[in-house]
């Protein structure tokens, strides 16, 4: 009997995969093959591309440092080149009175601190009594001076800095020890 009653009893998945519309057939092997190697070839193009932008922004980066290294006393030049001009006709006077010197030295003097204030070269000149930097001033000597110890007694060189970089250190003296 219980044949009888599976035979009798309707079998939903079989009646579901016969009657149900056929779906879209799956893509072959060979499509899919296909598929993926188009797929890689869009990728690795695409990263072929990516890869030579960035060879080009390094070229270029490379290029802009060496023109800066290049180049980069050009704003110096410019401003140092009418000083140049200043001391030449200086010395072409024919007759020059010290007078005429004087002024001459003096006005080729403000063109140099221009240029010097234009491209950020600043003086290290430090005022007497004034605590000693060792990353802005040079002690040559001790010398006996009634100040605190480690204090500048006198200058004996200027000092440059260009921006924020110590061009030359202030040679200095400072007081000794009591």
């Amino acid at each position: 009997m219980q044949d009888q009653e599976n035979q009798a009893v309707p079998n939903p998945q079989a009646d579901a995969a016969t009657t149900a519309p056929s779906t879209p057939a799956e893509p072959t092997l060979e499509e899919q093959l296909a598929s993926t190697e188009a797929r890689l070839a869009e990728m690795h193009d695409a990263f072929m591309r990516a890869k030579a932008d960035g060879e080009n922004i390094r070229r270029r980066a490379q290029e802009d440092v060496a023109k800066a290294h290049k180049f980069a006393v050009e704003s110096f030049a410019e401003a140092m080149v009418p000083v140049k001009d200043s001391l030449e006709t200086a010395l072409t006077v024919e007759a020059p009175t010290i007078e005429s010197l004087k002024e001459g030295v003096e006005m080729t003097l403000k063109q140099l601190s221009a240029a010097f204030e234009r491209n950020r070269l600043v003086e290290v000149l430090p005022a007497q009594g004034e605590k000693l930097d060792p990353m802005k001033h040079q002690a040559v000597a001790v010398v006996p001076a009634d100040q605190e110890a480690n204090t500048i007694v006198s200058v004996l060189q200027k000092g440059y800095m260009i921006a924020d970089r110590l061009l030359r250190p202030a040679i200095v003296t400072t007081a000794q020890a009591k």
